[in-house]
């Protein structure tokens, strides 16, 4: 069962369903993987609602593996998803919904640590 607050999602591919996960280290993964400076430049990336079948296969990965799957890009390539290329692209869309839209719009979790001010200037 999935951890919504963690940012897990559940997807089938290969007709078994799996657990993918935004980790800290798969946004890093992603941030190298596509040139960009940091995480929100990940989410931006796809925004404009077009995806390359490649970047579906990094993104996919990276949520495999963050959630503990030991499966390479390859791999991930050759899987089937309900829905073909459709469902690939729901499967992103998902993902990055759930690692982002709680940090965009505010709602994190009312304990989260993220909650907590930041205050720089007392290092």
């Amino acid at each position: 069962m999935v951890n919504t607050h963690r940012g897990e999602i559940e997807a089938v591919l290969d007709g078994k369903t799996y657990r993918l996960c935004l980790t800290l280290g798969a946004l890093a993964e992603l941030e190298h993987a596509f040139g960009e400076d940091d995480m929100l430049a990940v989410a931006e990336r796809f925004e404009a609602g077009r995806i390359a079948a490649g970047d579906a296969i990094k993104m996919i990965g990276a949520g495999l593996r963050g959630a503990g799957y030991e499966i390479a890009d390859d791999a991930v390539g050759a899987m089937r998803a309900p829905g073909g290329a459709a469902g690939f692209v729901d499967i992103v869309a998902r993902l990055l919904a759930a690692t982002f839209t709680a940090a965009r719009d505010g709602s994190l979790p009312e304990h989260s640590e993220a909650n907590v001010p930041l205050d720089i200037d007392a290092a």
